[in-house]
Order: C-alpha cells, then structure tokens, then sequence
C-alpha cells in the first residue's frame, strides 16, 4: 500500500500562548491510525524579533510533557528551510507550530486512483472554521 495524500498544517500562537493543549487531539489521531505524523517543528518569534526553532526531538517534559509521547514517523522532513520561511512572516511575539501528516485513511483510495489510471487533478482544502461559519449562518 502506497502513502496517502501529506499535509502540512501551520498553527499559529499569537503572544506565544502555546499550552500544548492541542497534543491530545494529535496523539488521538495517530493512535486511532486516521493520521501518521511524520514530523513537528515548533517555531517562535519573542518580542525583539528573534527565532527560535525546536525540532521534536529537542523537546523536553517542561514544553509540553503530551508532545513528547508523539512518536514521528520521518524527523527531519521539516526542517530550518521551513522554519526560515516560516518566521518571515510570523509577528513578532509569536509562535508556530508546524505538523507534517500523512491522512493514512486515504491510502487505499490512493491506491486505487493509481490502480485505476486516473490522477488527482486538484485538491481543496476548507478550514473547519470556515465550515463551521457557513453552518452557524446558513442553517
């Protein structure tokens, strides 16, 4: 079976308020197979405009003790690069942390894409909070 479709999520942390309270929600993901995490990288900006770039394996219990239990399957897949382009745009006085994962459900009809001769001509992706505007207004 071949790999389903990578994404790569940028989640922003205005003022640095990174708590790690997301890291549940990734952990249930992996664990329930729906997605591989194949890297992390934590990117922050302090008010003086300096960076600092922390790989998973950089990590230790005080910065989230819940990101340490994330096993990636491919570290290093994000790298400086990223967090150099990354911290072009990011404010000063924030944070972002940067997932690579491979929607492992997806596989399969990955491969019969493949299997069929067809191709992928164009993927959309709408923000959930997108979504769930139109759903408040619309309904």
């Amino acid at each position: 079976m071949g790999f389903g479709p990578v994404e790569v999520v940028i989640i922003g942390f205005p003022g640095n308020k990174f708590t790690g309270a997301i890291a549940p929600a990734i952990l249930e993901a992996a664990h329930n197979q729906t997605v591989r995490i194949l890297d992390l990288l934590f990117v922050s900006k302090d008010d003086q405009g300096t960076v600092t770039t922390l790989e998973i394996g950089d990590l230790d219990p005080d910065f989230g003790p819940s990101f340490i239990d994330i096993a990636v399957s491919h570290p290093g897949a994000l790298d400086h690069e990223d967090a150099d382009e990354l911290s072009e745009d990011l404010p000063n006085n924030s944070s972002a942390l940067l997932i690579a994962f491979e929607h492992t459900w997806a596989a399969r009809f990955s491969d019969a894409i493949r299997a069929a001769d067809a191709i992928v001509i164009d993927q959309i992706r709408i923000p959930a909070e997108v979504v769930d505007d139109f759903v408040a207004s619309a309904f």
